[in-house]
């Protein structure tokens, strides 16, 4: 039987901003608890406004590793002003661009899981770039663009290690979701393709993969 988060994290969960659906959430939860065995970091690339970082901190702390987040905080190609998945409410009212930093971290406290989050606010090829630990699992879920998914998939994807998982979200490989899921689609290929890379599950649009090979 998959683990479940507590109905305390899936009550914050539901009550978070975002878009990710209740069964791709308990999937990517029961990937999270299965990595956080290998003792490593748990990470994600796109945070937005913490729906899924309540998952990945959760099975963090109950297995005594870090989850960590990357984001740049000024959301998503889709998320700007005139695109159907903008919020107003994430939007400066100082500045007048987005800024999702404030309702992640109102998330976070409200779940009680500051203390086992480190948010890192920038460019994830910039972020990648610095890295060097090992990780347990990688969760690409940021831009979805080819130059935005290419980058998270090359910078982050050699991180995993032996064992651990690649999780990569919204994966549509029907053509006429070219603007939402193709791009990510086109990273679930080529981690199959590189032979690093084996499929373990898919619910909606997510896909779990675990590292077997050293190439990519």
């Amino acid at each position: 039987m998959s683990p479940t988060p507590s109905p305390e994290i899936l009550t914050a969960f539901e009550a978070a901003k975002g878009f990710m659906p209740a069964d791709e959430g308990l999937a990517l939860y029961a990937a999270a608890v299965e990595a956080a065995r290998l003792g490593l970091p748990l990470l994600e690339v796109g945070t937005y406004c913490g729906r899924s970082t309540l998952l990945l901190a959760d099975a963090a702390r109950a297995a005594g590793v870090t989850a960590v987040t990357v984001d740049h905080h000024r959301g998503s190609e889709e998320q700007q002003p005139g695109w159907d998945y903008h919020d107003p409410e994430t939007v400066d009212p100082e500045l007048g661009v987005m800024d999702t930093l404030p309702a992640f971290r109102r998330t976070l406290y409200r779940a009680g899981l500051e203390d086992h989050v480190v948010a890192l606010v920038g460019r994830s090829p910039a972020i990648a770039a610095l890295w060097r630990t090992p990780l347990a699992l990688v969760f690409v879920d940021g831009g979805h663009t080819d130059e935005h998914a290419t980058a998270d998939y090359e910078g982050w994807a050699p991180r995993v290690a032996e064992g651990g998982l690649l999780v990569v979200h919204d994966v549509f490989p029907d053509p006429v979701d070219e603007f939402t899921g193709q791009a990510p689609y086109r990273v679930w290929l080529r981690a199959l393709a590189s032979g690093a890379f084996t499929e373990v599950s898919a619910t909606g649009s997510l896909r779990v993969l675990r590292r077997t090979g050293a190439g990519i």
